[in-house]
């Protein structure tokens, strides 16, 4: 649906994008991470068709180098949604979807649709200048969906969202993934983790990482605290698991597992009389890979 080719910015002798590609597919959310200055903004602005770039190619929709079809086919939100102030929600969302083509009925039901589903329609007679942050941008989300694009491109989509409407946006860009391609940019990375299925760290113009949400918890540490120093119960998880002496009686085992292995732990322990008072896993999360891509992109 979206698929990006070797693409390079540079503004004077600054390469803001060196060699960016990737491919988005329908049935998925998809994060595209990094720190200021990463170049993550001039590659959504490629794609999205308001600026070019110097090489590359990026295909939306199956429409290469036009750029007019290409946003067609994409509902965009910036991180900061611009938006007419004396109007209304209801007459600005109407104006974008004539400017898509949209016929009457066509735009009566597709304002209807998004007022309702983006919890604005409380708000849709009240000028979008007397709304608060949170309003505004679900304006700005509802502006994106009104042409029923098959791709979304959302910047910072729960910028100025309360925890609730944070929820709510997030169930809806899940409900929206699972037949569009979308793709999140943000900066709140636990928002990333529960929200996305894969993740792409950008860093100095170049893409450092990219890995499904679900890998990065296959591999973590085991810990567990229990009332013996001899490690012979857990023989089936680790040959040689790190050992620390807490007391006379409590030992921690440290050990490190490709899969979640607490229940079977538990069991072991039971059959062998151990008794637990501690049993955890620590995953590394996506934290901890966009640091480690962070520090790889320092070293090179």
């Amino acid at each position: 649906m979206i698929s990006v080719r070797d693409i390079h910015k540079s503004y004077g002798k600054v390469r803001a994008v060196r060699g960016v590609g990737f491919a988005l597919e329908p049935g998925r959310v998809t994060g595209l991470l990094g720190p200021n200055g990463a170049g993550k903004s001039t590659t959504i602005r490629i794609v999205t068709g308001y600026i070019t770039a110097d090489s590359g190619s990026v295909e939306v929709a199956g429409h290469t180098g036009d750029p007019v079809a290409a946003r067609r086919a994409l509902g965009y939100l910036p991180e900061s949604a611009p938006a007419y102030p004396e109007m209304t929600p209801r007459s600005y969302l109407s104006y974008r979807a004539r400017l898509y083509g949209l016929d009457r009925a066509a735009r009566r039901r597709r304002v209807g649709f998004v007022l309702e589903r983006c919890r604005i329609d409380d708000v849709a007679a009240r000028r979008i200048g007397q709304l608060s942050k949170g309003y505004r941008q679900r304006v700005g989300l509802a502006a994106a969906l009104v042409h029923d694009p098959p791709a979304l491109i959302l910047d910072e989509p729960t910028s100025g969202l309360d925890p609730a409407q944070i929820r709510e946006t997030r169930s809806l860009v899940r409900e929206l993934g699972e037949d569009r391609t979308v793709l999140v940019s943000s900066h709140i990375l636990p928002e990333v983790e529960r929200l996305c299925d894969r993740v792409i760290v950008i860093a100095g113009g170049k893409i450092r990482a990219d890995a499904a949400v679900a890998d990065l918890a296959v591999t973590g540490r085991c810990v567990a605290e229990a009332d013996t120093h001899e490690p012979g119960w857990l023989r089936d998880f680790a040959a040689s698991p790190a050992i620390e002496r807490l007391d006379d009686r409590w030992s921690r085992f440290t050990f490190e597992s490709d899969a979640d292995p607490r229940e079977a732990v538990a069991r072991a322990a039971a059959g062998a009389g151990v008794t637990l008072r501690e049993l955890r896993r620590d995953a590394p999360g996506l934290e901890s890979f966009f640091v480690r891509a962070i520090e790889a992109e320092d070293e090179s």
